[in-house]
């Protein structure tokens, strides 16, 4: 299957998964609901909240561990989330209450009323104050949940603060260890109960149960991890491959995608089947539970980074590899990726183990101890390999710099400053970290270290989907593309619209990613239920004065603009293409009914969108008041061109076509808009004109009413020219052009004798005022042809001589 089909099917499976874990618990509210009336179920989860606030209460006195203080926590915020659901639910109750009751209206002072609407009225009224003080209680609640989550979160700061100064015996000091020698025949005792009861556990679920499932589960495990795990990586490659695959850097961006999806889901899940297939059978003793659940988490981590480090390295396959690395870098960063791998589970599930067995406080720091220099050796090394390929970049970069006279890209320019960066970040980081382990600090040693090996992961991670994301986004929106051809048939963009629409999407796609990435940096030391909290405040939405807004109730106004503007559209095409063509209004009112219509179209579509996004005409007004201000004091000017638009395209003194002149301006009418109107002049530039400056000022419209143009040619002859044989050849030449009218025919005048000579001036009418300058041409070239013909002179300067007397 095409490369893109195959994520589209990765994408719906997820968004299935996804879309039933969402809507089991809101089925089972419906049908919990269905049972009992909002008010009661409202009333039961409001007790129900209270009495586990009060056990949270009870339970912070016998606080043990940081682990206990995170779920203590996470209940508070689910109690708070509960509550806050109930008011949500319960407000739109209130409001029906309080409109049904306003509908009795109000009793007056010593009147009566009948006993039906007095009994609706006792009942309505009861119902409004059972409802009310839910909400009160609701909210009080929500309030205690809020700020009991807040107290242990307080407290969980302050104890990490405590465990990271928490100094010890250096892993180098023999005394430590001779406690811990002292200490392993109890720890190996501890552990040797452990084992028992977890090897008790599984037999008696075995004897109960049998082994088909745990046998079941283990085949199952193999299968996904070995040859579907293996067959999906060969098939992303083939596919990839193949011409099917989209051009550019999507098929790879895409494939390592899909190796790391591959490559972390399946060991995790099938680590998931062994331990879920094992309490199934009550395999798992309690005191195991903890451990089990931890290898499944720690599968997965350590699959992730495996599978991260595959994709991006890629040391068999250097024209797939996403990283600026030569294949010695890469093959040297691979080995110590799985080390790391291995390190985070062995953390992982080792202090899970020891969590559960028990044992002593001095071996858990003896095993800190040795992870914390494990940890640092690694980073060492990591650091080492980047330095030597940072020393051979710089080797190529000059023998490039040599062969082009001195000149360095500025992307490896870039790619070097931020190499610099992280090596110095790193090697003060594992000088910090080398320098705490050594001197006892081994809790901030193993902190320090773990976080530097996190932050690279998600960094690594971020990268990759950070350009998956540009690349999705823009072929998606690529005009040649077939999603883009699609969006360009139903809305009409142009192809650069469309990859600006491209651009946007990968914008907001990589600022969900950076979102996710800091949630993802700070959860490891933080709180899921802080992270959800921030999910719930999202789709709760936020409050702005009066107004909440809400991600759906933007998703809404959104969908409302476009499917506005889409409609919008689709009229103005039919308007503007089917309807006004067959009316009898010419070209300039044709536009300005489209325009209009548009605009009003455009206001239409705003005051529904503003309505979707709950904004009443209310609020509007008061958006609109405070607008006026700044129109007043700035956008006088714009508001003056805008109304001076609209009395332009409704009494049409200027339209599309005519010829005008303003000042010393002349030119055709090409565009009114209810800001400007673009005025073409003679040498094809464009006037842009304020539609303010039409209305305000003298405009001469040379084609208004289908005015005719007239032709003036003047001049003068000597006091001795025939004046009868000068008109009969005048008159000719105006009658014998075609271009001149017949009526009002060519006129002849003697406009005045004055120092010997007679002034002649005549006129002819043209069809249109734009024919003048070329006709007159034409006349004055016969008119000369002709005078010359018929011996008639124009008259010449004087010649003025000066003569100067010899005397």
């Amino acid at each position: 299957m095409p490369f893109t089909a195959l994520l589209r099917h990765c994408l719906l499976l997820f968004a299935l998964v996804s879309g039933l874990s969402v809507a089991a618990p809101f089925a089972q509210a419906q049908v919990q609901q269905g049972g009992q009336t909002l008010t009661e179920q409202a009333r039961s989860q409001l007790q129900q909240s209270t009495r586990q606030v009060q056990q949270i209460r009870k339970s912070m006195a016998d606080i043990e561990s940081s682990e206990t203080l995170r779920s203590l926590s996470e209940q508070a915020l689910e109690v708070q989330r509960v509550a806050d659901q109930a008011v949500r639910e319960l407000g739109p109750e209130l409001e029906r209450l309080d409109a049904r009751i306003a509908q009795l209206g109000e009793l007056a002072e010593g009147s009566s009323e009948g006993s039906t609407v007095a009994n609706q009225r006792k009942s309505l009224g009861s119902q409004r104050n059972q409802v009310d003080d839910l909400i009160k209680q609701g909210n009080l609640l929500s309030v205690e949940a809020r700020q009991l989550s807040e107290a242990i979160e307080k407290e969980r700061v302050q104890r990490l603060g405590q465990q990271l100064g928490l100094r010890v015996a250096s892993p180098l000091s023999p005394l430590l260890w001779q406690k811990v020698i002292a200490q392993v025949p109890a720890d190996l005792e501890r552990f040797d109960v452990l084992l028992r009861q977890q090897r008790q556990a599984l037999e008696r679920g075995i004897g109960k149960h049998g082994w088909a499932l745990p046998l079941s589960a283990v085949g199952v495990a193999l299968v996904l991890f070995f040859p579907l795990r293996l067959w999906l990586r060969r098939l992303g490659r083939r596919v990839a491959a193949s011409e099917r695959a989209p051009k550019g850097r999507l098929r790879r961006t895409g494939l390592a995608v899909w190796l790391m999806l591959v490559g972390t889901v399946l060991p995790g899940v099938s680590a998931l089947v062994v331990v879920a297939a094992l309490k199934a059978i009550d395999g798992i003793a309690p005191r195991f539970v903890q451990v089990a659940d931890s290898v499944v988490s720690a599968s997965f981590l350590a699959a992730f980074i495996t599978a991260l480090s595959a994709c991006l390295l890629v040391p068999k396959r250097p024209s797939w590899r996403l990283l600026p690395l030569d294949d010695q870098a890469a093959a040297r960063l691979r080995k110590y990726a799985w080390m790391a791998a291995g390190l985070m589970w062995v953390t992982w599930v080792g202090r899970s183990v020891n969590r559960a067995a028990r044992t002593s406080e001095i071996t858990g720091v003896a095993l800190d101890g040795l992870l914390a220099l494990g940890y640092i050796a690694l980073i060492m090394a990591m650091l080492m390999s980047l330095t030597r390929l940072h020393r051979r970049q710089q080797r190529e970069q000059a023998e490039q710099a040599a062969a082009n006279g001195g000149n360095v890209s500025p992307a490896a320019r870039r790619q070097g400053g931020w190499a610099v960066l992280v090596r110095v970040f790193g090697h003060l980081t594992v000088a910090a970290a080398l320098l705490a382990t050594l001197l006892g600090w081994i809790n901030l040693a193993m902190f320090a270290a773990q976080q530097m090996i996190w932050l690279g992961v998600v960094g690594l991670a971020l990268l990759l989907l950070l350009k998956f994301a540009d690349d999705l986004a823009m072929r998606v929106f690529a005009a040649d593309s077939p999603s883009g051809k699609a969006v360009m048939l139903a809305t009409g963009l142009s192809g650069n619209r469309l990859e600006q629409v491209g651009v946007l999407a990968s914008a907001l796609l990589r600022l969900g990613l950076i979102f996710l990435a800091l949630i993802a940096i700070a959860l490891p030391q933080g709180n899921s239920a802080v992270v959800l909290g921030w999910f719930d405040t999202l789709r709760n939405g936020i409050t702005i004065g009066d107004t909440v807004l809400r991600p759906w109730t933007l998703v809404r106004a959104l969908l409302v603009l476009g499917i506005g503007l889409g409609v919008l559209q689709l009229l103005q095409r039919w308007l503007v293409d089917t309807y006004l063509p067959r009316t009898s209004m010419d070209a300039g009112g044709r536009n300005s009914v489209s325009t209009v219509a548009r605009y009003l179209g455009l206001a239409i579509v705003a005051l529904w969108t503003l309505a979707a996004l709950g904004l009443g005409f209310q609020k509007l007004a008061l958006v609109v008041s405070a607008l006026s201000v700044g129109i007043g004091f700035g956008l006088q000017a714009i508001t003056q061109n805008f109304f001076s638009g609209l009395i332009l395209l409704a009494e049409r003194p200027v339209k599309i076509g005519d010829l005008v002149r303003i000042g010393d301006l002349e030119g055709d009418v090409r565009r009114i808009s209810v800001r400007a109107t673009e005025i073409q002049a003679g040498d094809k530039s464009t006037l842009i004109v304020p539609n303010s400056e039409l209305i305000t000022k003298t405009v001469r419209n040379m084609t208004l009413s289908n005015p005719t143009g007239r032709v003036q040619i003047k001049f003068q002859v000597p006091l001795s020219t025939d004046v009868a044989q000068l008109r009969e050849v005048l008159l000719g030449v105006y009658a014998a052009h075609p271009g001149v009218q017949e009526e009002p025919a060519p006129s002849f005048y003697v406009d005045g004798i004055d120092g010997g000579m007679i002034t002649i001036n005549s006129f002819g009418h043209v069809g249109s005022p734009r024919n003048v300058y070329s006709i007159k041409s034409d006349l004055l070239f016969e008119l000369l042809v002709a005078l010359q013909a018929a011996g008639i002179a124009l008259s010449t300067p004087t010649d003025v001589h000066l003569l100067k007397d010899s005397q």
